[in-house]
């Protein structure tokens, strides 16, 4: 199964995405874990590269039978149709997960107050997240809304939402 997590930044699904990682024992696959690392080692200017890694070993790990919880901001049609195309290509099922904070005061607080967890990774500004291009869903897709939630009551929503 790919698990592709989905939402703006500060929105919670890293958050929730490593949590059911951890629920599952499967591969957690962060796209700016992997985006950093090539900033690092090759001291490039990253655009699509953390994507098509996350996609090949992703691939490779479906193939054998794991499970992959797939956590990006996956913000525009292309990429969403890129993560199905990985699934369908090794015979796996594949389940979209969007998750959003609907309160923007609470959504700015968190993305103003949060601290990076990928070593050297600059976090986008509040204005950056607001910026940000962000196509909207023509697929179905769970969704999460993690305003007045805590993380362990968003991810019981998840798991509950998953086994229907």
């Amino acid at each position: 199964m790919l698990y592709i997590f989905s939402g703006l930044p500060g929105s919670g699904k890293s958050t929730i995405a490593q949590m059911l990682s951890t629920h599952l024992g499967c591969l957690f696959l962060r796209i700016d874990t992997l985006e950093q690392t090539i900033r690092d080692l090759c001291a490039i200017k990253v655009e699509g590269e953390g994507y098509r890694m996350a996609y090949r070993i992703a691939s490779d790990n479906l193939s054998i039978g794991n499970s992959v919880v797939a956590d990006s901001c996956n913000p525009v049609a292309l990429t969403r149709l890129a993560w199905h195309d990985v699934a369908s290509k090794t015979g796996a099922s594949a389940v979209n997960v969007e998750v959003i904070c609907s309160d923007s005061v609470e959504h700015q607080k968190r993305v103003e107050t949060r601290r990076a967890e990928v070593p050297g990774l600059v976090l986008p500004t509040w204005q950056a997240v607001l910026d940000r291009a962000y196509d909207p869903w023509k697929s179905d897709r769970i969704v999460i809304d993690t305003a007045g939630s805590t993380a362990t009551q968003s991810f019981a929503e998840l798991q509950q939402k998953l086994n229907q």
